[in-house]
């Protein structure tokens, strides 16, 4: 597409109308509903009516709903930030220590920027846009489009925002946004969610375990034995509020070793989504002699279960399997609601491989608000390089093995 075409296409308005709030129960709730019925509980008014007021000195929140003349088609969620280029990678990083890598690690900190994000800057997943159901995407994403620029330059009292991010969709979600290039997004891809797919024969843990190759079956059943003591513990949390305290303690010291923790979360996060999600919400954690030394919490949206925020006591972690035990009490609970699918994340690939899951190619769309830096910045994101998970199969039916 030439620029010309380019610009005939991007320097009109969409033909679309917009609500636009700073509150999500200010829109209309029954179109906002309408709207993401088949979407992400993290668009649901439940969730973000809780979470609209974490962080709220720092982040800038929007909720928007596009219509085509009065029928809602579009439901949008986002969030406005100050970010500094180095809090992309952490000390932890493994980035190799040559000079072209030293290069990107320069080109980074030198970056002090605001960042409109269409999407949750906390979870991962398509979290920041809906379409409604029989709608043309590609016409939609135009309103889409004008919507989030509207938005940023609504925001322009906080501060000129410098990029427009819309994250994290996946290779394999019905929302191609590929209809936004003409508006100068460019698209990267990012680190990969490891996700699980369940067979629905799995009626239990024991069903799992069963299905795994002799080798990894063993490694897993390795992992539980420890926890068949007296001692030890592994079972749900019933009041986050309670324990708040130790919560967040093993929780910041997890975030400690992150490369990336944009927003630590406050002693009042989890609890209050616990609270807002109800049945949809889990907290295994993990005791020793009754002192809790790690957790995960779950989130059931949909068919799908995410393995969530965790904490650990990494002395403990050191003695005992804790991380693992965490990682197969995720798989339990899945298979215990019934779920298809479990997304595990970006993090510790290597371990996640070996519970059987494989890895989904995620995009962001990049837009710079100066047109002209847009090239360089879909270059430089580009060269930042990720891990790449291994490749590894430990279920018998890849392995000419007879399932149980």
């Amino acid at each position: 597409m030439t620029h010309e075409i380019q610009d005939s296409v991007t320097r009109k308005a969409s033909g679309f109308q917009f609500a636009i709030a700073g509150r999500i129960e200010f829109l209309n709730a029954d179109h906002w509903d309408n709207v993401t019925a088949e979407s992400s509980v993290f668009l649901s008014r439940r969730y973000l009516s809780s979470a609209q007021d974490e962080f709220f000195e720092a982040i800038v929140r929007d909720f928007a709903i596009v219509y085509d003349k009065e029928e809602p088609v579009a439901a949008i969620a986002t969030q406005t930030f100050d970010v500094v280029g180095t809090q992309l990678i952490g000390g932890n990083s493994a980035l190799p220590q040559n000079l072209p890598e030293q290069w990107k690690r320069k080109s980074l900190s030198l970056l002090k920027r605001r960042i409109m994000i269409c999407g949750n800057v906390h979870t991962w997943g398509p979290h920041g846009v809906a379409i409604a159901a029989g709608q043309d995407h590609q016409r939609v994403w135009q309103g889409i489009a004008e919507c989030l620029y509207r938005i940023r330059r609504a925001n322009r009292l906080h501060g000129q925002v410098d990029y427009v991010i819309v994250k994290d969709l996946l290779e394999s979600d019905p929302l191609d946004a590929s209809a936004l290039e003409p508006f100068r997004y460019r698209s990267m891809e990012t680190e990969p969610n490891m996700v699980l797919s369940l067979h629905p024969q799995w009626q239990s843990m024991d069903d799992y375990l069963g299905s795994l190759t002799k080798r990894y079956r063993a490694a897993a059943r390795k992992v539980k034995k420890p926890f068949d003591c007296d001692t030890l513990s592994v079972s749900p949390i019933e009041n986050l509020r309670d324990e708040s305290d130790r919560i967040l303690e093993l929780y910041k010291a997890v975030a400690a070793k992150a490369d990336v923790c944009l927003f630590e979360l406050n002693i009042t996060t989890l609890p209050r989504i616990a609270e807002s999600l109800d049945d949809d919400f889990e907290t295994i954690g993990i005791r020793e002699n009754g002192l809790l030394i790690g957790y995960v919490t779950v989130i059931r949206d949909g068919e799908t279960a995410i393995g969530f925020y965790l904490g650990m006591d990494y002395e403990a972690n050191a003695r005992l399997p804790v991380y693992h035990a965490l990682l197969l009490a995720v798989i339990e609970q899945a298979i215990r609601w019934r779920c298809k699918r479990i997304s595990f994340g970006r993090t510790a690939l290597e371990a996640k491989s070996r519970l059987g899951c494989k890895p989904e190619t995620v995009h962001v769309w990049v837009r710079h608000r100066v047109p002209l830096l847009n090239f360089v910045v879909h270059q430089l994101l580009k060269n930042v390089n990720h891990d790449e998970p291994p490749e590894r199969n430990p279920f018998k039916d890849a392995n000419n093995e007879t399932l149980p």
